[in-house]
């Protein structure tokens, strides 16, 4: 196993099941999933030595599945950044662009698949962090509809936006890892079975992932597909991605399918709006480590106030810091309707705004990131740049709407560049029916 680009936290095998669709398979997972008996540390040094007493669903069912889980991957401290970089256990670099970042928050997940050091990883996508490092390290990262995987045994960052997902060399790969995992469960009440299979929300599942198949829409068919391309995801972005964006569409107008542009006028709110709402989520979901209940112990000493700010003060790295004290602020008294009120209707707008795109065309394609990798230490001295590159990945969040990012195609320096689907929700089918004429 290749250690030199930090992909790994704990590498520490768990076993599967005999056979099953997944045996001889290995499939790594991003370390702010439980897995019982084996550390889950997030990235941070408040978590450094926790070790769940249970597993995640996702993990369950790979190991049903009969997968075997080769580590627990390197990721942004609680899922807070786009390069992988503010980890308590140190930088993730980019095996597939040495010396730049593999994006994140899921980057070391992206990292030991572009790696070859597992066959595919499992990441969480609150705002793009399984597409942002897919597309960096030059591999396919979906990011479902919100309700078809269980977060159950996932670490919080903002419920309401983060979904578990798979990241494979193929989409063809990584459909069929997502049909592993998919499906109701009893234990996470947002989930449901999608309406093609008769889900109606109330459904609580058989626990095993139900009658999901994915893998056969990856048949490379774009025939008669309408592709509907946002002019404000694709304008904004560095001339070297859209260079490589174009072409890939070109490709796919070669083979069939039509293009159009469409209009998604709410995104220009999206990041501002994203970062409201999940900066405020975070800091009531970090509220519950403070050095009793989880985490650093903080020493008391007569009072508790000063013992819980201490917990956070040596647990806490700086990204993680910034981000519930802006989310606290934003709950605040006097400042609740001001922000955190305006960022959910802005959310309805864009969620309005995707329908529309999405009832002219059948997918919506864009560049995954706006930019190409950043070199390591780059965007680190300045939050905005790292915000910013978020753009065309945060409005999908903000939908709910599935995503997949399928390489598109190299820069002239040789750094990989993506290219995002869009669908319907529960369109997981028609966004891998189009990824996998790329990959």
């Amino acid at each position: 196993m290749a250690t030199g680009y930090n992909g790994y936290v704990t590498a520490e095998r768990i076993e599967g099941a005999d056979d099953g669709p997944l045996a001889g398979v290995t499939v790594a997972v991003k370390d702010n999933i439980s897995t019982e008996g084996v550390r889950t540390t997030c990235g941070s040094a408040m978590l450094e030595d926790y070790v769940p007493p249970f597993d995640a669903t996702v993990v369950e069912r790979l190991e049903r599945a009969g997968a075997t889980i080769p580590g627990k991957t390197n990721m942004d401290e609680f899922g807070m950044g786009t390069t992988t970089e503010t980890s308590a256990f140190g930088p993730v670099e980019n095996p597939a662009a040495p010396g730049h970042v593999p994006g994140g928050s899921s980057g070391g997940s992206a990292a030991v698949v572009a790696a070859g050091d597992a066959d595919l990883a499992l990441g969480s996508d609150t705002g793009g962090s399984i597409r942002c490092p897919a597309a960096f390290c030059g591999v396919v990262g979906i990011k479902p509809t919100y309700g078809l995987v269980s977060r159950y045994g996932l670490v919080a960052y903002a419920n309401s936006l983060e979904q578990i997902g798979p990241i494979a060399p193929t989409v063809e790969e990584a459909a069929e890892l997502l049909a592993v995992i998919a499906g109701p469960d009893e234990r996470d009440a947002t989930t449901r079975m999608p309406p093609e299979q008769g889900g109606d929300g109330e459904d609580g599942g058989n626990g095993d992932g139900g009658d999901l198949e994915y893998a056969s829409a990856a048949d490379g068919d774009v025939t008669g597909l309408d592709i509907g391309i946002p002019t404000e995801l694709v304008e904004g972005a560095d001339e070297r991605v859209t260079e490589v964006f174009r072409d890939a569409i070109a490709g796919l107008e070669d083979r069939g399918a039509s293009t159009r542009e469409v209009e998604l006028p709410s995104v220009e709110y999206a990041v501002e709006s994203y970062y409201v709402i999940a900066m405020s989520e975070a800091s009531s979901n970090l509220a519950r480590f403070d050095g009793v209940r989880y985490g650093q112990s903080g020493g008391y000493d007569g009072n508790w106030n000063e013992t819980f700010a201490e917990s956070r003060r040596k647990g806490f790295g700086d990204e993680v810091k910034r981000r519930v004290l802006l989310g606290t602020y934003a709950l605040s008294a006097g400042y609740h309707d001001k922000y955190y009120a305006k960022a959910q209707d802005a959310r309805a707008w864009i969620q309005q705004d995707f329908d529309e795109a999405l009832s002219e065309a059948d997918v919506l394609a864009s560049p995954t990131m706006p930019v190409p990798p950043m070199e390591l230490g780059e965007s680190l001295s300045d939050p905005m740049t790292m915000y910013l590159a978020d753009a065309n990945t945060t409005p999908v969040n903000m939908a709910n709407l599935p995503a997949i990012s399928v390489p598109a195609g190299e820069t002239d320096e040789g750094l990989p560049v993506g290219l995002q689907f869009v669908g319907p929700a529960w369109g997981e089918r028609r966004i891998i029916r189009a990824g996998s004429a790329l990959a």
